[in-house]
C-alpha cells in the first residue's frame, strides 16, 4: 500500500512540474479523456525568423542562444476533427518537426498520416519553408495534400527544392480559389481570401476557417489593415475567433528601420482600428505573428498588460479555441 502511495505521490508531482515548466508540454498532463468535435490549437506566434533571430545582440534575445525558450515557435495553427480523426496545418514553418509533433501529441488522432493536409498563406520563408522536412532527406512523406493558390503553387512546381517534393509525390498541391470553400466535412470548412502584402513570389491569402458551431480569421501577415478590400471590423462581427497580424506592438519598434519597406498593422493601430468594439468583440481577437523585438511576447511586460486590459488577447503556445 505504502509503494502505492509513492507511486501516486510522483505523478501527482511530474504532472506539477510539467504544468510550470516552459517547455512544449502544456497539454501532456491534462485528462485524456477522448475528444470530440473541432478545435484550433496555437503552434507558434513568432515572426518568420523566431525567436532569438540571427545576429540579435539587443536584450528581447539575450540568453535565448544560450537557453532557447521553447514556447517560441514561428506562427503557426493546428487544426483537429475529431469527428473525422483527422488534423490540419496552417502554414508550414521551419519549426515543423515541433509543431507537427504538438500537434499530434495534443490530438492523440489515429496517425493514419504525419498530417491530413497543410494550407499556405504566401511565400514568406516563415509560411513555407517547413515543406522542406517531408522531403526524402527527413521525413519522405507521401502525398501529403498541400492546399495553395495558383501562384504559390506555381512557385512551388517550379522551383527548386521544392518542386522535387512534387516531383517525389511527397506532397500533392491542392489547388485554392479565393473565397470558394474546401469542404473538410460536413461540419468544418475552410475558405482562403486574398490579403494586401509584399507579393514578391506569391499572392497572400488568410483564411476563413468554419466548424460545426464556430468561425474563426486565420491573418498571420498583411500590410495594413486600410489596405484591404474588406473592412476588419465588418468581418470581425462575423467571426467568433481572429488570429490577426500582430508583427510589430508600435511603429518606432525597430528604431532605424524604414517601417515602408516591411509594412504591418502595428497593434497600437488595431487597437485604435478597433476602438468602438465593446469589451466582449475586442475579445475575439487573438494577436500572434510577433517579431523577435515585440514585447508581447513577454507576458509580464507592460505592453501585454495594457493589451489584455483593453479586453483583447495576446495568443500563446497550446492555446486551444473550440470551433
Amino acid at each position: 500500500m505504502r509503494f502505492l502511495y509513492l507511486i501516486l505521490l510522483l505523478v501527482f508531482f511530474s504532472c506539477q512540474e510539467k504544468k510550470i515548466a516552459k517547455a512544449s508540454t502544456r497539454f501532456e498532463c491534462q485528462p485524456s479523456a477522448k475528444e470530440s468535435g473541432v478545435s484550433l490549437i496555437l503552434l507558434g506566434t513568432v515572426q518568420d525568423a523566431g525567436a532569438p533571430q540571427l545576429n540579435c545582440n539587443k536584450k528581447c534575445c539575450q540568453g535565448l542562444f544560450d537557453q532557447a525558450d521553447s514556447t517560441r515557435r514561428v506562427s503557426s495553427l493546428g487544426l483537429l476533427d475529431f469527428n473525422t480523426q483527422k488534423k490540419y496545418l496552417f502554414d508550414a514553418t521551419p519549426d515543423i518537426g515541433t509543431q507537427l509533433y504538438a500537434l499530434n501529441n495534443a490530438s492523440k488522432i489515429s496517425p493514419s498520416s504525419i498530417v491530413d493536409g497543410i494550407f499556405l498563406t504566401h511565400a514568406h520563408i516563415g509560411h513555407y519553408t517547413g515543406l522542406m522536412y517531408l522531403g526524402k532527406e527527413a521525413a519522405n512523406t507521401k502525398n501529403i495534400p498541400v492546399f495553395a493558390m495558383p501562384k504559390m503553387s506555381s512557385f512551388i512546381s517550379n522551383n527548386g527544392p521544392w518542386s522535387q517534393l512534387v516531383a517525389q509525390r511527397n506532397i500533392v498541391l491542392q489547388p485554392l480559389v479565393a473565397n470558394q470553400a474546401v469542404v473538410l466535412s460536413p461540419s468544418l470548412k475552410v475558405t482562403p481570401f486574398l490579403v494586401p502584402h509584399r507579393d514578391e513570389y506569391s499572392e497572400t491569402v488568410g483564411y476563413l476557417i468554419e466548424g460545426p458551431h464556430k468561425k474563426a480569421l486565420f491573418i498571420p501577415d498583411i500590410d495594413k489593415w486600410n489596405r484591404w478590400e474588406l473592412d476588419l471590423a465588418t468581418e470581425l462581427k462575423k467571426v467568433d475567433y481572429a488570429f490577426l497580424d500582430a508583427t510589430f506592438y508600435s511603429a518606432e519598434e525597430l528604431g532605424n528601420r524604414d517601417m515602408s519597406q516591411i509594412p504591418h498593422p502595428s497593434v497600437l493601430e488595431t487597437i485604435q482600428t478597433l476602438k468602438d468594439f465593446s469589451r466582449a468583440q475586442r475579445a475575439k481577437v487573438i494577436f500572434t505573428h510577433f517579431n523577435h523585438t515585440n514585447p508581447l511576447l513577454d507576458s509580464t511586460s507592460e505592453a501585454t498588460k495594457n493589451v489584455l486590459a483593453l479586453g483583447f488577447k495576446v495568443g500563446r503556445m497550446y492555446d486551444r479555441f473550440p470551433l
